[in-house]
């Protein structure tokens, strides 16, 4: 046998001892008095207890998702944010009866969003307060139940795409034939969820990467203009072009002209399916663009960030990947199943990012660490 054809037959040979052990572990793990005997015997009880708890959390997630929401709508968390309430009194606020607010108040301090208090008095828990320096967080739980809605059925979700989503209404973009012919009124509601939602990421991505070293960036799907704003106070010297769907970059305009960079920033409209990009950049940022298209688009894409670019010059991708050091597996869940209600796109890892970048004609690929990276990772790419 040759080294060539024994090193092909390895790599099997460790999966099929691998998938030994784990039908091994699944058989010990799925047997109902395996389990009694792990609950009850010391050593293993802490591990039991785990298991059994992170089971319980996956059956319960969505009880503890409508507690979340339900506390968000009812400003329970602003209301106890200056100081701790008895019971009769939040109740009051919240116009609920005793009994029902008694309900919420468990459940909520169960998730760590609030806590109860001496003098049975309750106010704010880790997780709530915390949740309080994230406004954009805050909007994105409003938004939610649209994707509860289009989650009801799972199943069908993953046999028929198709079907019109709640998602896909509130992001007419995915499904619109001619996203060009959009008005304002049909951008509007995502354009605002965007920019209510861009500073979990402008943050990440300029202390990422240093903008400044750069002559003009050109901000691809840049929505209202919210992360140029951002972007304008880190680098002042910095030339800024936007480009967006046409009744976007109107709202972009306005925004920009209110936050006094008219003079500095280029806006433009247009469908990088049909149409060139503006010219001139050096730097060109897809901030949580990419994901929401499919291969051959996101393709098209970046090769038209290619054609717009000099040799030489910089492409700047933010969102979230899968499987990038410090990335939360739920986020992946999570972002995964979203895309699929909005009727297109898909997280990706940075290797399957840097594959579509070879192909538009990107070199030099590298993946930037974040200090939140379950929230976005960078990657970067040089035109050649």
């Amino acid at each position: 046998m040759s080294a060539n054809s024994a090193g092909q037959r390895q790599p099997s040979v460790r999966a099929d001892w691998h998938d030994r052990l784990a039908r091994w572990r699944d058989r010990w793990l799925s047997d109902h008095r395996f389990q009694r005997w792990a609950a009850h015997f010391p050593p293993t009880r802490p591990v039991a207890r785990r298991h059994a708890r992170a089971l319980f959390d996956l059956c319960a997630g969505f009880v503890y998702s409508q507690v979340l929401l339900a506390c968000v709508r009812l400003r329970l968390l602003e209301l106890l944010q200056s100081g701790s309430l008895p019971l009769l009194q939040i109740a009051s606020r919240l116009e609920l009866t005793a009994a029902a607010a008694e309900t919420l108040l468990s459940a909520a301090a169960a998730l760590e969003l609030i806590e109860q208090r001496r003098g049975q008095r309750w106010g704010l828990g880790r997780l709530g307060a915390a949740l309080l320096g994230n406004p954009a967080v805050l909007r994105m739980i409003e938004h939610h139940p649209a994707l509860y809605e289009d989650l009801r059925d799972p199943v069908a979700l993953l046999r028929h795409p198709e079907q019109p989503r709640q998602l896909g209404a509130l992001w007419p973009y995915a499904g619109h034939r001619e996203p060009r012919d959009l008005d304002e009124a049909e951008v509007g509601a995502y354009t605002r969820l965007m920019a209510d939602t861009q500073s979990l990421v402008a943050e990440e991505v300029l202390d990422g990467y240093p903008i400044a070293q750069h002559r003009c960036l050109l901000d691809v799907g840049g929505g209202d203009g919210t992360f140029l704003v951002a972007a304008a106070a880190r680098a002042p010297q910095l030339k800024l072009q936007l480009f967006d769907l046409p009744a976007v970059a109107e709202r972009a305009r306005a925004r920009l002209t209110t936050a006094g960079l008219a003079a500095r920033v280029e806006v433009h409209g247009g469908d990088f399916t049909l149409g060139a990009l503006p010219m001139g950049a050096d730097l060109v940022t897809l901030i949580r663009v990419l994901h929401d298209h499919d291969d051959p688009a996101a393709l098209t894409l970046l090769q038209a960030v290619r054609r717009a670019l000099p040799r030489g010059g910089q492409v700047l991708l933010a969102e979230p990947m899968r499987d990038t050091p410090g990335a939360l597996p739920g986020a992946t869940a999570y972002f995964a199943w979203y895309l699929r209600a909005m009727g297109q796109g898909k997280p990706r890892t940075a290797a399957q990012i840097a594959r579509l970048l070879r192909a538009a004609g990107f070199a030099r690929t590298r993946l930037r660490p974040t200090a939140r990276s379950w929230q976005c990772a960078l990657v970067t790419a040089t035109a050649i």
